[in-house]
């Protein structure tokens, strides 16, 4: 019997807590926060590891050009994983005219053991209206730099990739002088697919390696892997080699620093130019526990030996996100970090 069977559903008004499944308005369940409860209490016990040290504590957004785009997004009901996800540097970034949009809806078809996004199977649902709806979003934002990132979508033929191209082309047709960043899934390491939104305009195209190869699994959902994200940056490189790819590492799940070194020289063989790094943080008790807390000063050292090794530009830091300051990647000043 299917261990989905045992958990009630409710509707999606109905507030369901962490691990439970739930109807969507789309009509289709879901799990709330990816990771099942029941799954998470047949794993072994996690363990606590204290508070959060002082150099993850963000400062209040604040700032002109926040309080501005907070009343536009308001006033115009936009969506934007900055404040869905409570991202800690939302006033940062927005004060310097940056954000990230979700394509695709918000459930995923996967469930890696670190986000906390919802998973289920959208079973081919799209909104025809988002293309042009992210385009009035950037207008309205006034966006200099925009990140596109997106759920997984196996459930589509393409895994989205038309629907991801369509969207920035959307974006450069009524934002022309707007940097496009595209966070792509791996789309299950289809070449094609890749080609779709890497010759769609974008100016930089990124697919997260998240963690070192040792930790992929259990950290990443089992069709994911290390092997098929290098494989879809290389190809984004070797497809149009002028386009800028960058990848995300998350640090604190337990690994090594020759791991660390290891996977920067992976990244580098096949010519990644842009690489974050930033500290795990627990989103719920169903994920994975942090096995370390990252200094500032380990941050620096990892940064230097990115750059060492040939990457435009390292941005590292315990708040550093994939899409932390990432107009200014190419500022090579650890976005001012």
């Amino acid at each position: 019997m299917s261990q989905f069977k045992s958990i009630p559903i409710v509707v999606a008004d109905a507030q369901p807590r962490s691990g439970q499944k739930y109807r969507t308005v789309q009509g289709f369940t879901a799990i709330k926060d990816g990771i099942k409860a029941a799954a998470a209490a047949n794993a072994a016990a996690p363990h606590a590891f204290g508070r959060k040290p002082h150099w993850l504590r963000a400062p209040m957004p604040a700032g002109a050009k926040f309080d501005d785009v907070r009343a536009t997004v308001k006033e115009h009901r936009l969506a934007t994983v900055c404040e869905e996800a409570k991202c800690p540097n939302i006033g940062e970034c927005w004060n310097a005219g940056t954000a990230t949009l979700m394509l695709m809806g918000a459930v995923c078809t996967r469930a890696c053991r670190f986000c906390s996004v919802d998973t289920g199977n959208p079973r081919g649902w799209l909104d025809p209206e988002e293309p042009a709806n992210s385009a009035r979003t950037v207008q309205l934002m006034r966006l200099k730099y925009v990140v596109l990132t997106s759920v997984n979508r196996d459930d589509l033929p393409d895994g989205g990739a038309g629907h991801f191209a369509e969207c920035v082309r959307e974006i450069k047709r009524l934002n022309p002088h707007t940097a496009v960043e595209a966070l792509t899934p791996d789309f299950q390491g289809n070449k094609a697919d890749v080609e779709t939104v890497v010759a769609s305009g974008l100016d930089v195209f990124a697919q997260n390696v998240e963690t070192v190869r040792r930790l992929t699994h259990p950290v990443r959902d089992p069709r994911a892997g290390y092997e098929q994200t290098l494989g879809v940056l290389a190809h984004a490189k070797r497809f149009k080699p002028e386009v800028l790819t960058k990848t995300s590492l998350m640090l604190g799940l337990g690994e090594t620093d020759d791991e660390i070194l290891e996977t920067m020289d992976d990244l580098r063989a096949i010519g990644v130019d842009i690489l974050t790094l930033g500290q795990y943080l627990r989103p719920t008790a169903n994920h994975l526990p942090i096995e370390r807390w990252v200094t500032p000063e380990e941050f620096a050292r990892y940064r230097t030996w990115a750059l060492e090794r040939g990457f435009l530009e390292c941005v590292s830091g315990p708040l550093v996100r994939s899409s932390y300051r990432a107009e200014r990647a190419l500022e090579r000043n650890n976005a001012g970090l």
